[in-house]
């Protein structure tokens, strides 16, 4: 077995000619890069690795979903249909009460990069609950006595697509803007026995989006997310603050408060409502 003898210059290169000399003998020569290049090229690995984890979210993956469920009630839900002297204004608070009722929402998100997503929302709510009216009430046509039983059914299912740009990256804070295309899917009913009408609507809703998250204390963050617009005879806000836990880099769960308020003021149509959400949301990237 050859001897193995490890050679260095004074620089901490390699001096070629001992080396050789060595080789003829029968050694086998051994190579060592020094220590101060070893230094330095640990510390290039460090800064590239550090490079590449900025460059990526923590947490982030190409899609999402996040289910939210809770308790819905309202604080306001006034009505009048027509808009006219021929139409009843009635609030369906005093009619049906506060609630609460059932309410969840689905988000599916598919982050294109970093900095650009779309977004998919699905979010139905409706009721159907009794009461009694106090007075006569003019509604879609039809004149609903007082004192009788009557259902009275409230639908608003929204469905909307949206795009969101990262404005802004740190160690602690993301924000987002974007558009949202809303489809709202409307319903009011009151029935009575031997007397019912409705109103329905379908139509589009342009809004804009505002995502604010602050995260602190390791796992923990704060979320702000808004979809709105206000103008016209109109306005649809939809806002959420929640509270969340990053369980592992694919699961978080989130608990907090969601407002949804607006309508319209037409002709046709006077309706304005108030709903407030108790929620708590598992969200899964993947």
């Amino acid at each position: 077995m050859s001897e193995q003898v490890l050679v260095t210059g004074v620089s901490g290169f390699i001096d070629k000619r001992a080396a050789l000399a060595l080789l003829r003998r029968g050694y086998h020569v051994r190579a060592r890069m020094p220590r101060a290049l070893q230094l330095a090229a640990a510390a290039l690995g460090i800064a590239v690795g550090a490079e590449q984890a900025m460059g990526q979210d923590v947490g982030w993956e190409r899609f999402s979903a996040e289910l939210e469920i809770g308790p819905a009630w309202q604080s306001r839900n006034d009505v009048q249909i027509p808009n006219t002297q021929e139409g009843t204004r009635f609030s369906l608070v005093d009619l049906v009460g506060h609630g609460p009722w059932p309410a969840g929402r689905l988000y599916l998100t598919w982050n294109i990069s970093e900095r650009h997503s779309l977004r998919a929302l699905l979010a139905p709510l409706s009721y159907t609950d009794p009461g009694i009216f106090d007075e006569s009430v003019d509604f879609a046509g039809e004149t609903f006595e007082p004192g009788v039983p009557t259902d009275a059914t409230y639908k608003f299912n929204s469905w909307r697509l949206g795009y969101r740009f990262r404005l802004l990256r740190s160690d602690h804070f993301r924000w987002w803007i974007g558009f949202t295309a809303k489809i709202r899917d409307a319903k009011i009913r009151l029935e009575q026995p031997g007397t019912a009408a409705e109103d329905t609507d379908v139509g589009f809703v342009p809004l804009l989006n505002l995502g604010l998250e602050y995260r602190f204390a390791g796992s923990w963050f704060a979320l702000l997310d808004v979809d709105g617009l206000a103008g016209g005879p109109g306005r649809a806000i939809d806002g959420a603050v929640k509270i969340g836990y990053d369980l592992s880099r694919r699961w978080s769960f989130a608990a907090g408060y969601r407002a949804v308020e607006g309508g319209v003021d037409i002709e046709e149509v006077y309706n304005f409502a108030w709903f407030n959400y108790a929620l708590a949301s598992a969200s899964f990237r993947f």
